[in-house]
């Protein structure tokens, strides 16, 4: 064989290699209990190793796909042996099959869907993550940084699909299916035209987004809602990366590459003064005290000024002393002056004995003046 033919055979057997070529799906278990991973491929597409098998909590598998399939993946849940028929049966995503392979059967509604097309048009790969037949679990798939020996640089987008939130919970309840197991399409519960896109509404320009459809978009825009929404819904990627299937991703795509959940910083707590309500000071009950008028800007304190004298002696009020209100008592006469200015300085002994004069000269005087009357007879 000369030299042009062993060129020849070279290149026949990089051609058969690079169509013998596998894309590599790891898919990873990140949910409380086991899932049962299910695998379809389309009609014209080769069969995979395998087409279902069990997947304990935190448990992975990697499993080979040629070049150019094409196909759904998606999770069974709840599956137990039935104890009458020996068969595998599971509450949501089952395939009939009994066992854990499905074997060419595909998942009952409702069932969250990793469906895939490996280099497809242009030699792109497409995937999306779909619930146009309904939701059982999150789903998220993620390419590979890398690519395959021999792929492109890559040209697509490679961004991660699917739906990280637990639809189950706001599951509108004419939707809900399992007990709250799974969560259906308004199509599969009410089988109206407008609701699958069939009919009348078979194309893009009559089936539009239903409020049914709008609660699984808000909830999950990275996945498909309707059979029409492919604009935000369908992803590309070149240069043939390996794909991550996760079941109950822990967070969103950006959540998991950029989001670092904030440390919570101590706050230190300043005690909030107790407020208690101001108590009035108890003063003695007078009779016929009137409370002081309160003048704008004036306290309690202000306007009950304990720093003028108290009463010594009689009312308050207006007396026959003619003292004034909140001046404490005045009393009329030399002597009461006397008696005022010792206070006023203290001597509480002259006082006192001012007062004892004053009331010994009107004994005396007493006598003295009925003496002069009856002599004036």
């Amino acid at each position: 064989m000369g030299l042009p033919g062993c060129i020849a055979v070279i290149v026949l057997l990089l051609i058969s290699w690079r169509e013998g070529e596998a894309a590599m799906f790891t898919f990873v278990n990140r949910c409380a209990d086991t899932v049962w991973p299910g695998v379809l491929s389309n009609a014209g597409t080769a069969r995979l190793g395998t087409t279902g098998f069990e997947l304990p909590p935190g448990a992975s598998r990697a499993v080979p796909a040629p070049s150019a399939w094409s196909g759904r993946l998606w999770a069974r849940t709840g599956c137990a042996q039935d104890g009458a028929s020996g068969r595998l049966v599971c509450a949501t995503g089952d395939c009939g099959s009994g066992t854990a392979e499905c074997a060419g059967a595909g998942a009952a509604p409702p069932a969250t869907l990793a469906e895939f097309t490996l280099d497809g048009t242009g030699g792109l790969d497409f995937y999306d993550v779909s619930l146009v037949d309904g939701y059982n679990l999150p789903v998220l798939v993620e390419p590979s940084s890398g690519e395959r020996p021999g792929g492109a640089s890559s040209a697509g987008s490679c961004a991660s699909a699917g739906c990280a939130a637990d639809l189950n919970a706001m599951c509108p309840a004419e939707l809900r299916s399992g007990g709250g197991a799974a969560c259906r399409s308004a199509c599969d519960a009410f089988g109206r035209p407008e609701y699958c896109c069939s009919g009348a509404y078979a194309n893009p320009g009559t089936c539009r987004p239903t409020s049914y459809s709008q609660v699984f978009k808000m909830a999950c825009p990275r996945s498909y809602s309707y059979a029409f929404d492919d604009p935000t819904s369908t992803f590309t990627c070149a240069g043939g990366p390996d794909y991550t299937v996760t079941f109950c991703p822990g967070a969103t795509p950006s959540q998991k590459s950029t989001t670092v959940p904030a440390a919570t910083t101590p706050t230190q707590t300043t005690p909030t003064p107790t407020t208690v309500p101001r108590m009035e000071t108890p003063r003695t009950t007078v009779p016929a005290t009137d409370t002081p008028a309160m003048m704008p800007g004036m306290t309690f304190t202000d306007a009950n000024q304990d720093s003028m004298p108290m009463p010594m002696g009689g009312e308050a009020g207006t007396g026959g002393g003619g003292s004034i209100q909140g001046q404490g008592v005045i009393l009329g006469g030399a002597s009461s002056d006397a008696w005022l200015a010792n206070m006023a300085t203290g001597d509480v002994t002259g006082a006192a004995a001012t007062s004892r004069a004053a009331t010994s000269a009107r004994l005396v005087a007493a006598p003295l003046v009925l003496l002069a009357l009856h002599l004036l007879r």
